[in-house]
């Protein structure tokens, strides 16, 4: 079985989405479960978790109808307000009660504090996620965002983390530096976990392949364990650098010198148990 653990729908008729700007080219419109399917099919992707793509509840509403109408999608990550905790707590108990809810996200990139995850009202936010058996997506873009991770980790340690994209990886400049340093540091607590996503993006746009990925995988492979990561297309964005099949089939080539076992904690096993999916 393989699993997408991270793809998106937005619907411009229906919602608002802050980042989504013209400037965005072929992002710049509606992306649904219709046009996604196929692909999935063509790519032999069983299931997906579909993930936030707003801060709003609209957005995690509009995700739960969507999972409810589609048997593929597994799971949803979606949104409350981490910086209250007094409202977010009764929003969990109520979005829990929907089978596939699994997790929460917030556009951490977007905030100007770069340790706004750091803040006691969001740590307090994050231990009601801990106590409710839910997952927290991570987004961090840049260095600063990513130091966040390891400090949440220590102060929520029953809270499962997982940093979506392995935080784009220098992988267009083919450096390592700060990147490769916070990630071994993240990897030495147990709670955090890595998503092997929108790695296309973070490479060379317009001439990519398993070659340019393969360094940064086996780095987080060496560090973290396969158990400890997770596939994901990012689904529409990727489109940007490449197609689905591409996506799909370049992190194939990417991790086929792995063991059985490992490619099978990709692929599927570290999503279902990382976000409790009934699969």
């Amino acid at each position: 079985m393989i699993i997408d653990t991270h793809q998106h729908f937005w619907n411009l008729d229906l919602l608002e989405y802050s980042w989504l700007v013209p400037e965005f080219g072929p992002l710049y419109r509606s992306f649904g479960p219709q046009e996604l399917a196929p692909q999935l099919k063509s790519a032999g992707v069983a299931k997906t978790v579909l993930v936030q793509a707003a801060n709003s509840y609209d957005d995690t509403n509009y995700m739960l109808r969507k999972s409810s109408e589609f048997d593929w999608i597994a799971g949803v990550v979606g949104w409350v307000p981490l910086w209250n905790p007094r409202e977010a707590a009764p929003m969990l108990d109520r979005y829990k009660k929907h089978p596939k809810f699994c997790g929460m996200r917030h556009l951490i990139h977007e905030e100007q504090n770069s340790r706004w995850l750091q803040q006691d009202l969001v740590i307090e936010s994050l231990k009601l996620l801990a106590e409710r058996g839910l997952s927290f997506d991570a987004v961090p873009v840049l260095p600063e965002h990513l130091a966040n991770v390891p400090v949440i980790a220590e102060k929520v340690p029953d809270l499962k983390i997982v940093i979506d994209h392995l935080s784009k990886p220098p992988i267009k400049a083919r450096e390592w530096g700060a990147w490769a340093e916070l990630m071994k540091e993240c990897a030495q607590y147990p709670n955090i976990y890595g998503k092997v996503s929108g790695l296309n993006t973070a490479a060379d746009w317009e001439n990519w392949s398993a070659a340019d990925l393969k360094p940064y995988i086996d780095f987080v492979v060496e560090h973290f364990g396969a158990d400890r990561l997770m596939f994901g297309s990012d689904w529409p964005v990727a489109i940007l650098a490449g197609d689905y099949q591409k996506v799909k089939g370049e992190t194939e080539k990417a991790i086929a010198h792995l063991s059985t076992a490992e490619q099978e904690a990709i692929w599927s096993k570290t999503a279902i148990s990382f976000y409790s999916l009934k699969v």
